[in-house]
């Protein structure tokens, strides 16, 4: 009875899909009927039957239309409803949507928005008083032990709107807003403003090689701002703002390369400088996910499919 009961709650409502389905510049993953079925038709697997249901692993719930994280195995707990209960989301990676008839509220992925299950508050179950009820199938687990992080460093104009794109983006654990290029050691936003410093206003971007790739970053980069403006980005004039790919290595060198030439065969005359990555002075905690907190969104960079 008490898993009818929650079945109630929680649930709404066999061909291959073999195309990669493609919308907004977003590659989603290939899905099988079955996931086709609870992804998209906001459909609810059977409770008791999720493949996570009983994970106690360490690791990352990712988005299995989009490889988008979730949630962290920390967050999970046991509510004994039938599916895998979460008390936290990874910040911004849940839209909260109320169902139509205004008795529940759905959870959707934040980035492409496939189903995940509906949220539930005030239930006691622990402190935060919020149980996420997700439907296994609507998620792809990486244990921790196989999460690789990497570190890449991008300069295209105003960091506030670079970072507002690459923090949105599957695979990102974590950016950080600075300063990279320049000959002085912990520079001041005021400073650099000063356009004397050298430096490039940078955001640092940490993602992981299980759900993304530097390859997928360095199309990000260009997909987002203005790579043929030699002068700035946008309205924003000055050397601090110009466009540049800082590489760690000479692989992240000859991706960004390949980029590059594949653009100039499009017909673009590229202004990207390519650098080697050098000391990265972050910058003040007010500039950090600025549109985040400011609720707004960028004045000079905006997404535009070319890959």
């Amino acid at each position: 009875m008490l898993a009818a009961m929650f079945f109630t709650m929680c649930a709404q409502e066999n061909k291959k899909v073999t195309t990669i389905k493609q919308q907004t510049g977003m590659i989603y993953n290939v899905l099988t009927p079955e996931e086709e079925r609870i992804i998209i038709h906001k459909g609810t697997e059977r409770p008791f039957t999720g493949e996570y249901l009983n994970n106690k692993e360490a690791g990352t719930y990712l988005c299995k239309r989009c490889n988008a994280p979730l949630y962290r195995s920390e967050d999970k707990f046991e509510s004994h409803c039938g599916w895998p209960s979460f008390d936290d989301e990874i910040e911004g990676a849940v839209k909260r949507v109320r169902d139509a008839d205004g008795r529940r509220t759905e959870i959707i992925c934040n980035n492409c928005g496939a189903h995940l299950g509906h949220v539930f508050t005030g239930e006691g179950f622990t402190s935060k008083q919020t149980r996420h009820c997700v439907n296994s199938i609507s998620m792809k687990f990486v244990p921790a032990k196989e999460e690789t992080l990497r570190t890449a460093y991008f300069a295209s104009g105003c960091f506030w709107g670079t970072e507002y794109f690459f923090m949105k983006a599957p695979g990102v654990k974590q950016t950080t807003v600075g300063f990279m290029g320049g000959h002085v050691n912990n520079p001041t936003y005021e400073q650099v403003c000063q356009k004397n410093t050298g430096h490039l206003e940078t955001t640092e971007v940490v993602f992981n090689l299980a759900a993304t790739s530097y390859e997928e970053m360095v199309k990000l980069f260009f997909e987002t701002h203005d790579f043929t403006q030699t002068n700035g980005q946008g309205p924003d004039i000055g050397p601090q703002y110009l466009s540049c790919i800082f590489y760690s290595d000479e692989t992240e060198k000859a991706i960004a390369e390949k980029y590059i030439s594949l653009l100039i065969e499009k017909g673009y005359k590229v202004a990207t400088m390519l650098k080697p990555s050098s000391a990265f002075w972050k910058a003040e905690n007010y500039h950090q996910q600025y549109y985040e907190h400011k609720g707004t969104k960028p004045y000079c960079h905006n997404y535009t499919k070319i890959f």
